[in-house]
């Protein structure tokens, strides 16, 4: 029964960390899915794949009473909020590295609980505004890249999308609270949602499609199956058979392979100013959120733990 447990536990690891990995691999796909067909184009068709393949695994697995009004409403919303993060997100991959946007859209870790302690939930310790304190200057040092310069504009969209990221997983606590909803139903309504939004943009570009050859198509696919679809659903079963701590930390990983990544396949470079905001990055981001978490528990709190659908690019 002991072996049992410890092999659950070691599976449940393991899927956590391939759902890290997964997202992490998600910018250097996203970029250089960029390099043939425009971004809407690459959104749309991300959206679409994701969105058949939702409806499909609804419907297979559920024949009656398939969406509830509140799986509706509250997809609806956010799918344009989930949308918004994507668009900035693609277009901030494709106007930098893979790497750097791995690193810098991590900085939702520390913004959510900042937006969230809005609602009046109770105050932080000055030692989370502290670790803040570093992700912002690593934030400034990937910037910066071979010396200090005006910002490029795709880590100043990332920047964006990590805002409007951690505005997004913030209006998912308070929209899905007492409300029954399920992760499926929830992602499918998303997905159409994003596919609806994107269609007409795109539509001047869809003969572009004819062009993609099949390394295209693949990565298209595997940024709407496995980054996407797999990703959320994995996650979702990992995170309800582990600790929200141990979560955390296996899905915190996530900047670390965005970078082995974008360095080991994209043949990304860094230099030893952006390795150094790497490193203050990933130190920064994991204290703060292990502050975060503390807090939460000494305060008798619901402790999170990132079960929201996918945002990463």
């Amino acid at each position: 029964m002991q072996r049992r447990g410890v092999f659950h536990a070691r599976r449940t690891d393991a899927v956590l960390l391939l759902v890290a990995i997964v997202w992490g691999s998600s910018y250097l796909a996203a970029k250089t899915a960029t390099y043939a067909l425009p971004v809407l184009m690459v959104l749309f068709v991300r959206y679409a794949i994701s969105a058949i393949a939702c409806l499909a695994l609804v419907a297979a697995r559920s024949r009656k009473g398939r969406y509830t009004r509140d799986e509706v409403r509250v997809g609806a919303l956010l799918g344009t909020t989930q949308a918004a993060v994507l668009v900035l997100e693609t277009y901030g991959v494709a106007h930098t590295s893979a790497a750097n946007a791995g690193l810098i859209i991590s900085l939702t870790i520390v913004l959510t609980p900042l937006l969230d302690r809005t609602a009046g939930t109770g105050r932080l310790p000055p030692r989370f505004f502290a670790a803040t304190g570093v992700c912002l200057l690593a934030v400034a040092l990937l910037m910066s890249g071979s010396g200090f310069h005006t910002p490029r504009i795709g880590d100043l969209l990332m920047l964006a999308a990590a805002v409007v990221r951690a505005a997004h997983v913030v209006l998912v606590g308070r929209l899905t609270k007492g409300r029954v909803v399920r992760p499926l139903q929830l992602t499918a309504v998303q997905t159409v949602v994003g596919s609806a939004l994107f269609v007409l943009p795109a539509a001047s570009g869809m003969s572009a499609l004819t062009q993609v050859d099949a390394a295209g198509w693949g990565r298209l696919v595997y940024l709407a199956l496995f980054c996407s679809v797999f990703a959320f659903l994995a996650q979702t079963w990992a995170v309800q058979n582990s600790s929200a701590s141990r979560a955390s930390l296996l899905l915190g990983t996530e900047p670390v392979w965005a970078v082995a990544v974008g360095i080991g396949l994209g043949g990304e470079e860094f230099t030893a100013l952006a390795c150094l905001g790497a490193a203050l990055m990933v130190t920064g981001t994991y204290w703060g959120q292990n502050i975060e978490r503390v807090h939460r528990s000494t305060s008798n709190e619901e402790i999170p733990c990132r079960t929201t659908a996918p945002t990463s690019v």
